[in-house]
């Protein structure tokens, strides 16, 4: 009994929590604490997200196709680089500090280079999409590959295994939730990505959405974006959180007896 009442709690903190923020938003708003103009109240909010609803959901395709493409590829990249990283040490010597480097790299300062060199289309969108995204995978899948215990792999050495076997067999098994939790990472990564490029350049998204309204001082609908974009990201996290547990049973099965 005490165990299902801290779960029911666990489950409706997050729900209280954005109860609480929104009722202190409200009142700052309605008592006249900050100026409209700065802080719009989340009735308007709201109000607006209701009414844009249709033209969110038209740029959204755009985005969301930029998204996946992007972090489809980021996936296959990420696959192959840990795979090889994995396989020669020499490589992982020499790549994995210019994949660190890679990622102190502002996003913003990229952007524009890509929009220089690709254009205005989905292109440079989808090429920032990826170098936001294969990194927390590539790490992932290196992590899952470096912790595979090595009497599993001796076990496959003395069933005269080959290394390809053993590879699929005995590694990717045990990297795929280290998969999973860097996939989490980039699936929110790849929507911010995509909006990030579509505000230097583009003709349709989120991203060239947001512009629009911005330069309209149309605080309400800029709120009422970003509360689309966290809300596409979230389901986004959510249905690879969904993919994992169909892909790694063994994973949930040993949760439930640890609980």
């Amino acid at each position: 009994m005490k165990r299902k009442l801290q779960n029911t709690t666990y489950k409706i903190a997050p729900l209280l929590a954005l109860t609480v923020i929104a009722l202190i938003w409200l009142f700052v708003c309605e008592g006249d604490i900050v100026p409209s103009f700065m802080l719009p109240s989340p009735i308007d909010v709201f109000t607006a997200f209701i009414k844009d609803m249709p033209i969110l959901l038209t740029h959204a395709q755009i985005t969301l196709q930029e998204a996946l493409y992007g972090l489809l590829i980021g996936i296959a990249l990420a696959f192959v680089i840990a795979s090889l990283m994995d396989r020669f040490k020499f490589l992982y010597n020499a790549f994995y500090p210019l994949l660190v480097v890679s990622q102190t790299i502002p996003t913003v300062a990229i952007a524009p280079l890509l929009v220089l060199w690709m254009g205005f289309e989905m292109t440079p969108k989808i090429a920032l999409v990826v170098i936001t995204t294969f990194f927390p995978i590539t790490i992932g899948l290196l992590d899952g590959f470096r912790s595979v215990d090595s009497d599993q792999i001796n076990l496959m050495r003395s069933m005269k295994a080959s290394k390809l076997q053993t590879f699929f067999i005995v590694k990717i098994p045990t990297a795929l939730p280290s998969f999973f939790a860097g996939l989490k990472i980039s699936a929110s990564y790849a929507i911010v990505g995509a909006v990030i490029a579509e505000w230097l350049g583009g003709f349709e998204g989120l991203g060239v959405y947001m512009t629009r309204v911005k330069k309209a001082y149309a605080f309400d609908k800029m709120f009422a974006v970003i509360i689309f974009i966290c809300i596409i990201s979230l389901l986004l996290i959510l249905l690879v959180t969904v993919i994992q547990r169909v892909a790694t049973p063994w994973v949930q099965s040993s949760k439930r007896k640890i609980n």
